[in-house]
């Protein structure tokens, strides 16, 4: 099966702790909720291998490799929209995550005050010292790589609710000819009586929120 005309890809990057996972899982209820075919794709999932090879600290060479894989799999399986959360530290590596997902890429940073992202941090890792302190550092270095590598094509800070940050970044992303095709998805699937809410989901899986 060919990939799907007009398929398009969504990278969310930003320092951890910042809610990229969560914002995708939202994303995707979203466009699942209108009708629109797609997937979620983790990329801290498909990189977590150890040990990291030699120079290659966190692995992306076999995150792109699986990414490329994962990505065709879903194209071919009927995906217009692939939504993948991970970090991408330089702007020269956009070509390759774009070319890994085999279709045209915007990538958003997802921002939030440091206050709030240490607090989230202190209550994912309180039984975890060491990896606490990590998780700290690693947010204002990554915060630092980022701004000044400046990777994203728009930036959207994150809301209390994933859903409302989810809307924002469909918002701020698709406002052009890809949200166009997306309400243009939506108003074939009402047509044909194949349209269905499921706007439960995201609440049945974060229940909460």
């Amino acid at each position: 099966m060919s990939t799907a005309p007009g398929c398009r890809a969504l990278l969310l990057v930003g320092a951890v702790g910042v809610g990229k996972t969560t914002t995708a899982d939202a994303i995707g209820d979203d466009l699942e909720g209108r009708g629109v075919p797609g997937a979620v794709i983790d990329l801290d999932a498909i990189r977590r291998g150890w040990p990291a090879p030699p120079g290659d600290r966190f692995n992306s060479a076999i995150e792109l490799a699986n990414l490329r894989a994962v990505a065709q799999n879903f194209r071919e399986a009927g995906a217009e929209v692939l939504v993948a959360a991970g970090v991408m530290e330089k702007r020269a590596a956009r070509d390759r995550y774009e070319e890994a997902m085999g279709v045209p890429l915007t990538v958003v940073r997802l921002v939030a005050p440091r206050d709030l992202v240490r607090s989230r941090l202190h209550r994912r890792h309180e039984l975890e010292p060491e990896s606490l302190t990590w998780h700290l550092d690693r947010f204002d270095e990554l915060t630092a790589i980022l701004d000044a590598a400046a990777v994203e094509d728009v930036t959207v800070p994150v809301a209390e609710d994933p859903r409302a940050t989810a809307r924002a970044v469909l918002d701020a992303v698709w406002r052009g000819e890809l949200g166009r095709r997306i309400d243009d998805v939506v108003e074939d699937r009402v047509e044909l009586g194949t349209f269905k809410t499921t706007g439960s989901e995201f609440e049945r899986r974060h229940p909460s929120v």
